[in-house]
């Protein structure tokens, strides 16, 4: 049997889904919740699922509540809206441990390092969205009967150079590129909105491309780069015309709609290698 599973989960699709996989799996699950991020409605179908609910500033709290229900794995997933100092209210154990990384909290990829770390030093294991859900990360080629032609193409190389730039500095994961012109780069307010102004800014001629990529040498069991159907949707109001992820490090939520959604909006979705 394995070991008791903690969700800690953000907002979106991904973790529902893992809630309900690792159900059917016959895994023991407890749910804990971020206010504010996770929808409690979205695990509703699911019953009397066990659960609590936290604010991002109540680490000690969370540790505590996951204790004593006896998780020994954890997986984190769905996104979650960086907050201001004053909107996470930190409780003390929070408090000590951003006294403790310091600078390393800048920077996306070095804070959940050192949230994994921190809850490891606890005797959790995390482990990695796709190690429950086996068929999450993406596979090279085009998934779509729409295929990305010779301008398409030169967007998406063009997004993968600005991508591994951004991934450097640890800003983002997503790049819009429309006829070699880079659109718009993800920084902290997200895919959704980062594609929400493209279309706003975007040119006469064919529409644009989203490039994502995970950032060298990414914790890969955290935050890698994910797309879902809203996220086809999204692109489609904004006039984009196709999807370009990392195969193999970028996961595909709930992907038979995902397609279905690509091909009703005539866009290209693809998976692409990456050399980092």
């Amino acid at each position: 049997m394995p070991p008791k599973l903690g969700l800690i989960a953000g907002g979106g699709e991904l973790p529902v889904r893992l809630a309900e996989e690792a159900l059917r799996q016959g895994r023991e699950v407890f749910l804990l919740g971020l206010e504010g991020h996770a929808s409690p409605a979205s695990f509703f179908h699911l019953g009397e699922l066990p659960q609590a609910w936290i604010r991002l500033g109540e680490a000690g709290k969370g540790i505590d509540i996951l204790k004593e229900q006896g998780c020994a794995e954890l997986v984190m997933a769905g996104p979650v809206r960086r907050p201001t100092l004053r909107e996470l209210r930190p409780d003390w154990r929070t408090v000590r441990f951003f006294g403790r990384i310091g600078f390393k909290a800048l920077g996306d990829d070095n804070l959940l390092r050192s949230v994994i770390a921190e809850l490891e030093s606890e005797g959790f294991r995390l482990i990695g969205a796709h190690e429950i859900l086996g068929d999450l990360l993406a596979e090279t080629g085009v998934w779509t009967k729409t295929q990305p032609d010779d301008q398409a193409q030169a967007d998406i190389q063009r997004g993968l150079e600005v991508g591994r730039g951004l991934g450097l500095l640890d800003v983002g994961q997503s790049v819009v590129v429309q006829q070699g012109i880079v659109l718009g780069v993800e920084a902290v307010e997200g895919t959704d909105a980062l594609i929400r102004r493209c279309g706003e800014l975007r040119r006469e001629g064919p529409g644009g491309v989203l490039i994502k990529i995970a950032k060298p040498g990414q914790e890969r069991r955290v935050d890698l780069p994910t797309i879902g159907p809203n996220t086809v949707h999204n692109c489609a109001a904004a006039g984009l015309r196709g999807i370009a992820v990392e195969a193999g490090s970028a996961i595909v939520v709930n992907r038979p709609e995902v397609i279905r959604a690509a091909e009703k909006a005539g866009l290209f979705l693809c998976g692409v290698s990456v050399s980092q």
